[in-house]
C-alpha cells in the first residue's frame, strides 16, 4: 500500500488511533498507539520501545536480569501496513503489527523475524508451510468464588450450541471482519469450554492471524460480560485448553504430504518433517508449551499428547495424521503438543526448523502407533520407540538448550533471552498451587 492508500483508508474507518501491537518471549500481546493527526511521524518508523520489553516475564513487568538487558536501549516498532486491521469490538481504532527494527535492521530478538527466517529456510527447498491454529478457550463468568463456568455442559452438547449462540456468533463475524475465515465450531468437553478453528493460511499469514484471533474473542466476550482464557489448564477435574498446529507441506501450489505413489501414505518428504518434530519434540516444547502451567494439561490419557510417538487418527500420540474419506489422504498433520501460552511466531519458527531437520537429515519416524501410549507397558514403548515427554518447563527448557539444531536456529541473543524469561517464570510458579497459578496468569493467556 502507498502513503496515501494507508492515509485515505484510515479516514474512510474514521480512525483515531492506530495501535502497534507485538508479542513478547512471555506471549503477552502488547500495543502502543498514535493518534491519527500524526501519522505523518509514525508511517514509516512507527513507534519507538525499550529493548527491555522482550526481557519481561508474564508474572510482571519487570526486567529479567539472566536475560543481559537493562533499560538502556531503544528498537522501533515499524508497522507492517499489510496486517492493517479495523476491530470491529473497538470502532475509531484500527490495528497494525510492528515488526521490531535495531536502525534500519530487523532486530535479532524479534519472534516475528525469526518465523520469516524459517520461512525463507523453507523456501530455499522450495516448500511452502500452510498452518491453522486449532485453539480452545473457556468463556467464564466472575462467581462468588472467582471465575466460574459459563455453562455446564459436555462435549459437542447441542445446549451450548443456544446458551452461547451470541457471543460465538459476535466473535465470528469479527473475525471475518478481519479476513479470518471460521471453519468449524462446537463446544468442547469442559464445561464453558469452545473450540472455533479457521482455515489454513501460508505460515507467516497464520501466525499474524492468532494474535487478532485471541485478542477479538478476548474483546467480544468482554462485551457480553464474560471473560475468555485460553490458559492450558484452569480448573483441576476438567478439559485443558490445547492450541493445536495443522500444518501441510506445498511445493509449486501442489500438497506434497500425500505420497502419489502409495494411495492413504504419507510423501517421504511428509514423513521425514514429521521424523525431524519427533526429534525435536522435547526441546520443541519449550516453545510450543513454555507455562510452567501448560504441563498440567499435557499428562497421559487427556488426549494432550504426552508421548512422543505418531499414528494414524491417534489423538493421545503427539502427532495425530488425520485419515480422510476420500483422497487425497492425508493432507495434514496435528501437532498436538502446542498451546496458546505460545508466542506464534516462535512456534511457527520453531516447528519449521524441527521439520526442516528431518528432511535434511532424512529421518525416519518409524512405525505409527495405533493404541493408546499410556497404555503401553515401558518395555512396549521402549520396543515401539515411544517415550514420555518433558513433564515440566525446566526440563523442557534443559532439552532445548543442548538441541543445537534449535538453538541455531533462534539464533545466540534470541534464545538466550527467551528462555531466561521463561526459566524466570518456573523458578517462580513452579512451588505454587493451582488456584494461585489460575489467579496469576488467566487473563494473560
Amino acid at each position: 500500500m502507498t502513503d496515501q492508500d494507508i492515509l485515505s483508508l484510515l479516514k474512510d474507518k474514521d480512525t483515531r488511533w492506530v495501535r502497534i501491537i507485538w508479542c513478547d518471549n512471555a506471549n503477552i500481546v502488547r500495543g502502543k498507539a498514535f493518534h491519527i493527526h500524526t501519522l505523518a511521524d509514525h508511517l514509516a518508523d512507527g513507534i519507538g520501545i525499550s529493548v527491555a520489553q522482550q526481557a519481561v516475564p508474564v508474572m510482571a513487568d519487570a526486567v529479567v536480569p539472566e536475560t543481559g538487558i537493562s533499560a538502556v536501549g531503544e528498537i522501533w516498532l515499524r508497522p507492517d501496513w499489510h496486517t492493517l486491521r479495523f476491530p470491529p469490538y473497538a470502532p475509531g481504532h484500527a490495528c497494525v503489527i510492528g515488526d521490531m527494527v535495531d536502525g534500519a535492521q530487523p532486530w535479532q530478538l524479534c519472534p516475528r523475524h525469526f518465523m520469516r527466517r524459517m520461512i525463507r529456510r523453507a523456501e530455499e527447498l522450495e516448500l511452502e508451510v500452510q498452518l491453522a491454529f486449532e485453539n480452545e478457550f473457556y468463556l467464564l463468568r466472575e462467581g462468588a468464588l472467582g471465575p466460574e463456568p459459563a455453562d455446564r455442559t459436555v462435549f459437542a452438547d447441542i445446549t451450548s450450541f443456544d446458551l452461547n449462540r451470541e457471543v460465538i456468533d459476535d466473535i465470528t463475524d469479527a473475525l471475518l471482519r478481519q479476513d479470518i475465515q471460521p471453519e468449524r465450531y462446537y463446544p468442547e468437553s469442559g464445561p464453558g469450554q469452545q473450540e472455533i478453528t479457521t482455515t489454513y493460511q501460508p505460515a507467516a499469514l497464520a501466525a499474524d492471524g492468532q494474535l487478532t484471533y485471541r485478542m477479538t474473542v478476548r474483546a467480544v466476550a468482554a462485551r457480553h460480560g464474560l471473560k475468555a482464557s485460553f490458559l492450558p489448564k484452569i480448573f483441576p477435574d476438567t478439559a485443558g485448553n490445547g492450541c493445536h498446529l495443522h500444518l501441510s507441506l506445498w511445493r509449486k501450489g501442489r500438497n506434497i504430504l500425500p505420497d502419489d505413489t502409495r494411495p492413504g501414505d504419507m510423501s517421504p518428504t511428509g514423513r521425514a518433517f514429521m521424523a525431524g518434530l519427533l526429534a525435536h519434540l522435547p526441546a520443541l516444547m519449550a516453545i510450543t508449551t513454555p507455562s510452567p502451567n501448560s504441563y498440567r494439561r499435557i499428562r497421559p490419557h487427556m488426549w494432550s499428547g504426552a508421548f512422543r510417538a505418531w499414528g494414524w487418527d491417534n489423538r493421545e500420540a503427539a502427532i495425530r495424521v488425520p485419515t480422510n474419506p476420500r483422497p487425497p489422504s492425508p493432507t495434514h498433520l496435528e501437532f498436538k503438543t502446542c498451546d496458546a501460552s505460545a508466542n506464534p511466531y516462535l512456534a511457527v519458527g520453531a516447528v519449521i526448523a524441527a521439520g526442516l531437520d528431518g528432511i535434511r537429515q532424512r529421518l525416519d519416524p518409524g512405525a505409527p502407533v495405533m493404541v493408546d501410549p499410556g497404555g503401553m507397558s515401558e518395555s512396549e514403548r521402549r520396543a515401539h520407540g515411544v517415550h514420555l515427554l518433558p513433564s515440566n518447563l525446566a526440563e523442557a527448557l534443559h532439552q532445548l538448550s543442548d538441541d543445537p539444531v534449535l538453538r541455531e536456529a533462534l539464533g545466540p541473543e534470541l534464545a538466550e533471552v527467551f528462555m531466561a524469561v521463561r526459566r524466570a517464570e518456573w523458578e517462580v510458579m513452579k512451588n505454587v498451587d493451582l488456584e494461585q497459578e489460575v489467579k496469576l496468569l488467566l487473563e494473560r493467556y
